[in-house]
C-alpha cells in the first residue's frame, strides 16, 4: 500500500515554495500542457467529437445563438436541430441550466470542430492552472514531479476533457472556494460557489452542509450569484423555458433508468446505487424515499461533524471536513457521470496530506484502499464495460467514513504535512460567519 506520511520539513512561505520548484517538474508540466493539447487536437474529428457530451452543450448554445432560446427545452426542436449540425451524434438531450446556454452562446456561433477544439483548450488551461494554485496548500507527495502524476492518473479528469464537460470547471470552482474559506473571505466564497450551479446537483447539497454551519457571509455570497444566474437563465428561454426545465428536470429524476437521461447504473452516487439493487424489489417511489432519507442524513452528519469539531478549529480540522462535505456533495446527488467525480480529487489530495501514521493501522487500510482504488484508472474502465459504475458508491463512503474519522485522530499521532499554511492563522473568532 502506498505511504503517504512525509518527514517533518521546515516550514515554506508560499513564495518560497514557488522559488524551490525544480526545473524537472516545470518540463514535466510543459510536458503534460502538450500531452492534453494533443488528446483535444486528436478527438477534435468527426464522428469522435460528434459523439462527445460536448455535443449537448453546443446544441444549447446553438439554439440560444439562433435565438431558439424559448424552445431550448423542447425536446422534439433539439432532436431535429441536433440531426441537423450532428448527425453521428448520440441520443442525449439538453439538460443544463439556461444560464449554461447562454453563457456558452457564443461557442454556438463557431463551427462545431472550432467550438470543440476552443472548449478543449480552455479545459486544458483550467487543468494546468489547477495544480499550480492548490500546491502550495497541499504537500502531499512531496516529489512535484509525483504530485503531478497523480492529476494525469485521476480517470474523471480525463474523462471530462474528452467529453467536453464542464467538470473541470466544477473542479475549479470547489478548489477556489477551499481556498477563499480558508482565508476566512467567506462572502467572496459563496459568491464563487455560486457559479457551482453549473451543476447544482452538487452545488446544492455543499451549500445546505454551509447553510447547518449558520455561514451567513458564504450564503449571501452564494444567494448573490445564484439570483444574477437566475436573471440571466430568464433571458435565455423565458418564463416558460423555465417552466419548461423544470419539467424536464423532474422527469429525469422520476426515470433513473432511461438511458437517454443517463442510466442510474453508471452514477457513483446513493442514488445511484439504491436504484439498480432495489428499484425493481421496492419500487421507484420507494427506492426515492430511502435515497432522500439517507442523503439527509449524511447532509446533517458532515454538518454536525464539521459543527462539533469547530468550523476552522485549526488547519487540519477545516481541511479535512471540506474534504468530507466535497465527497457527500457527490454522493448525495441524483445525476452524476464519470467525468462529475472530478471534484473529489480536492478531497483525495487533502486526505492525503493528513494520511494517518503507521500506529493507526486500521485507519490507514481505510483511507489506503479507497484512495488506491479511485486513483486505478482500469478499475474505471471495468465498471463502465460492465455497467455497473454505481459500485464506486461503497468507495466513496469508504473514504468518508475514513475522513471523518481521520478528523477526530489526535492531531499528534499524524504525519504533519512537509509546508506551512500559506493563509494567516486567524483566531477562532474570524470563522464564525
Amino acid at each position: 500500500m502506498t505511504d503517504f506520511t512525509v518527514p517533518e520539513r521546515t516550514a515554506q512561505t508560499p513564495s518560497t515554495i514557488r522559488k524551490g520548484i525544480k526545473l524537472e517538474a516545470v518540463v514535466a508540466w510543459l510536458g503534460c500542457a502538450v500531452l492534453l493539447v494533443s488528446v483535444v487536437f486528436i478527438v477534435d474529428h468527426p464522428p469522435i467529437n460528434e459523439r462527445t457530451d460536448f455535443s449537448v452543450t453546443y446544441l444549447g448554445s446553438r439554439m440560444v445563438y439562433l435565438g431558439m432560446g424559448r424552445k431550448l427545452y423542447d425536446l422534439s426542436e433539439q432532436a431535429k436541430l441536433k440531426r441537423a449540425l450532428l448527425p453521428d451524434a448520440e441520443p442525449l438531450i439538453f439538460e443544463h441550466p439556461p444560464f449554461e446556454a447562454l453563457l456558452l452562446s457564443p461557442l454556438g456561433a463557431l463551427p462545431y470542430k472550432t467550438a470543440y477544439l476552443l472548449w478543449g483548450i480552455i479545459n486544458v488551461a483550467i487543468w494546468l492552472f489547477l495544480p499550480y494554485i492548490l500546491r502550495p496548500y497541499l504537500s502531499t507527495p512531496r516529489d512535484d514531479l509525483a504530485y503531478l502524476l497523480l492529476w494525469l492518473l485521476f480517470l474523471p479528469l480525463g474523462a471530462a476533457l474528452f467529453e467536453g464537460q464542464s467538470s473541470l470547471m466544477m473542479l475549479l470552482l470547489y478548489s477556489l472556494t477551499f481556498i477563499q474559506l480558508r482565508s476566512a473571505r467567506d462572502l467572496l466564497a459563496g459568491v464563487v460557489f455560486g457559479l457551482a450551479l453549473l451543476k447544482f446537483q452538487f452545488a446544492i447539497p455543499f451549500a445546505i452542509i454551509l447553510l447547518l454551519q449558520k455561514k451567513w457571509r458564504f450564503l449571501l455570497g452564494f444567494m448573490a450569484t445564484a439570483t444574477g444566474l437566475g436573471l440571466l437563465s430568464v433571458m435565455a428561454v423565458g418564463w416558460k423555458g423555465i417552466l419548461s426545465y423544470f419539467r424536464l428536470v423532474t422527469s429525469i429524476a422520476a426515470h433513473p433508468e432511461n438511458p437517454t437521461f443517463g442510466s442510474a447504473r453508471g452514477m457513483a452516487t446513493l442514488a445511484g446505487f439504491v436504484n439498480p439493487l432495489f428499484g425493481k424489489i421496492l419500487g421507484h417511489t420507494a427506492a426515492f424515499l430511502i435515497v432522500a432519507a439517507i442523503s439527509m442524513f449524511l447532509l446533517l452528519w458532515t454538518a454536525w461533524r464539521w459543527r462539533k469539531a469547530g468550523f476552522a478549529a485549526d488547519r487540519r480540522t477545516f481541511d479535512l471536513m471540506f474534504a468530507a462535505a466535497v465527497a457527500v456533495s457527490l454522493a448525495t446527488s441524483l445525476h452524476m457521470f464519470t467525468h462529475d467525480l472530478s471534484p473529489l480529487l480536492l478531497a483525495m489530495l487533502i486526505t492525503a496530506d493528513y494520511f494517518p501514521a503507521k500506529n493507526h493501522r486500521s485507519l490507514r487500510m481505510v483511507l489506503g484502499t479507497a484512495l488506491a482504488l479511485l486513483w486505478t484508472p482500469p478499475l474505471f474502465f471495468v465498471l463502465l464495460a460492465h455497467h455497473c459504475f454505481y459500485l464506486f458508491f461503497p468507495v466513496l463512503m469508504l473514504l468518508l467514513l475514513g475522513i471523518l474519522q481521520l478528523t477526530s485522530t489526535p492531531k499528534e499521532s499524524l504525519a504533519s504535512p512537509q509546508m506551512s499554511d500559506p493563509a494567516p492563522r486567524l483566531p477562532d473568532a474570524a470563522y464564525s460567519g
